[in-house]
């Protein structure tokens, strides 16, 4: 078995960071046997507008002051790096940490979307994939393209409710689905009732 630190990746742009982050981290800690999860920042998401995102440095530092666990920490690697696609990131964060193993963190509905990703195939072969359960979209990211292309890879734990603290050390391509994670709070509900509330004041 591998000495190597297992280090989870949650990408995303942060838009705002929220409890939801925070819970599907910590479940990761926990039911992945992980040592840290790190927060990789986006620059810009390339399938969002920049007019929709706010400021870079606005988003680091509200993260920053969500995080009150030692283990999860907040990267703007991707920003030193200058990479926005996740494909390229990994690729870079593995020649740069060559002692580390990683297992890429990601909800339902990106599950379902990764196809639209850059060179997304590479994600698969890079490292072990976690996809979390998110409100509305179980069924569509397990019958969607993605998870019909890589239906062999998948993974289970041992039994229903059990870590699977191992996973991490998985030959590539390898996913697995984390149920009862379904977190009700997103980026664009909070985004949308700030918006509401503004309006509502003014």
């Amino acid at each position: 078995m591998s000495n190597k630190r297992k280090i989870g990746l949650l990408g995303g742009s942060f838009n705002p960071a929220h409890e939801g982050h925070l819970y599907i981290s910590k479940i990761a800690l926990t039911a992945l046997g992980l040592d840290e999860v790190w927060w990789l920042v986006s620059p810009q998401n390339p399938l969002k507008s920049g007019a929709e995102t706010a400021g870079y440095e606005t988003r680091l530092h509200n993260a920053q002051k969500l995080i009150k666990d030692h283990r999860i920490k907040v990267s703007d690697f991707e920003q030193k790096v200058g990479q926005t696609y996740t494909a390229k990131t990994l690729q870079a964060l593995k020649r740069c940490y060559p002692d580390i193993t990683f297992v890429w963190l990601m909800g339902a509905d990106n599950l379902q979307q990764i196809p639209k990703w850059h060179q997304w195939h590479s994600i698969f072969k890079s490292c072990p994939i976690a996809v979390f359960d998110r409100p509305g979209y179980t069924y569509q990211a397990l019958n969607g393209k993605a998870a019909h292309r890589y239906r062999h890879c998948r993974k289970y734990a041992a039994s229903w409710g059990r870590p699977t603290p191992n996973f991490a050390n998985q030959s590539t391509p390898s996913w697995i689905f984390v149920t009862h994670t379904k977190h009700k709070l997103s980026s664009s509900y909070i985004r949308k009732t700030a918006t509401n509330a503004g309006k509502a004041c003014s």
